[in-house]
């Protein structure tokens, strides 16, 4: 079956980095659109960044110049870097696959600090 599977969160101080990764399997990742998501404590769940199958990326204005996603398409891997973290960027990261399989992880905690 389908599975997203994250890794790679964690707490770090406000200025750090952290590289999340979403390992798949169960449908033909090369051909895929993906993705990252969060949801922040208290609100909603909100677009983040995405790849295309083309390597074209799309970021939210509050993580441009700060995050860079990337995929390897050998591993069925898609990554998101995130360097000068700050502490609004706390919250829970989804992967999501877009198109045309579509399909979410369970979630890995990024806690920035002060």
């Amino acid at each position: 079956q389908v599975q997203l599977v994250e890794s790679g969160g964690g707490l770090v101080q406000a200025g750090g980095s952290l590289r999340l990764s979403c390992a798949t399997s169960g449908f033909i990742f090369s051909i895929n659109d993906m993705g990252w998501y969060r949801q922040a404590p208290g609100k909603q769940r909100e677009f983040i960044a995405s790849i295309t199958t083309g390597g074209s990326t799309s970021y939210a204005d509050s993580v441009k110049g700060r995050f860079t996603v990337s995929r390897d398409n050998a591993k069925s891997t898609v990554y998101l870097q995130m360097n000068s973290l700050k502490p609004e960027d706390t919250g829970v990261y989804y992967c999501h696959a877009f198109w045309p399989t579509i399909a979410w992880g369970q979630g890995t905690q990024v806690t920035v600090s002060f």
